[in-house]
């Protein structure tokens, strides 16, 4: 294994609005030694060849950790019909890929969850819908109920049974100094993480396995 070599780190989340955050995210983490890829830093690999989504799902595959930031802006990025957002499905490629990840969630976005509950449709058990009757507007405490099932599935909320449910932690944040504490309380650990999880990143085999769904 080379030591030399320096894990890379996904950074996934919109953009607007939010670029004073993401710019010190970014500092942090390159800071404590990671290779950190970035839209917003422009770090991400661009193949002029395929689409932007198609680069964004190749970084998710590439990456050896992956940092979600679920915003109360949904995103741009829908393509060949499919419903999500380029940052949704970043998030949800890097559940189904099981990579090393951690989630940072604003808190307008976990107390509109909790708002939004009494006036759920029970019915629809995998989205975040509204109640026949109910209309939902987008504001800028939520632009999107898709926001929600994002939520949820970074949760493992599809999970019934609590004791199942792996690498479901989602932290709320409100200030922008409670994210960078989160970044600097996780990510300083490099050689710790290194350790961890570089050694399983390296087994290419194991990682192809994964991909196309023959390895849990």
């Amino acid at each position: 294994m080379d030591k030399k070599r320096k894990l890379k780190i996904l950074v996934s989340s919109v953009v607007h609005g939010y670029e004073d955050l993401l710019e010190s995210i970014y500092s942090l983490l390159e800071e404590f030694g990671y290779e950190v890829l970035m839209s917003h830093k422009g770090t991400i690999p661009i193949d002029p060849e395929i689409s932007a989504m198609t680069s964004c799902m190749e970084t998710v595959k590439d990456c050896d950790l992956f940092l979600g930031i679920i915003l109360p802006r949904y995103g741009s990025g829908k393509e060949d019909g499919n419903p999500y957002s380029i940052t949704h499905r970043e998030g949800l490629e890097a559940i189904e890929l099981n990579k090393p990840r951690w989630f940072l969630v604003h808190e307008n976005v976990a107390i509109a969850r909790q708002l939004l509950k009494p006036y759920r449709d029970e019915a629809q058990e995998d989205v975040f819908r509204l109640k026949s009757g109910i209309e939902f507007k987008s504001t800028p405490i939520l632009e999107d109920l898709r926001i929600l099932d994002f939520y949820e599935k970074a949760m493992n909320l599809d999970v019934s049974e609590v004791k199942h449910r792996k690498a479901n932690w989602v932290q709320p944040y409100g200030p922008d100094d409670d994210a960078r504490l989160f970044a600097t309380a996780q990510f300083r650990r490099h050689r710790e993480l290194m350790e961890k999880y570089l050694p399983k990143l390296e087994d290419t085999v194991a990682i192809r396995k994964q991909i196309e769904g023959d390895q849990p």
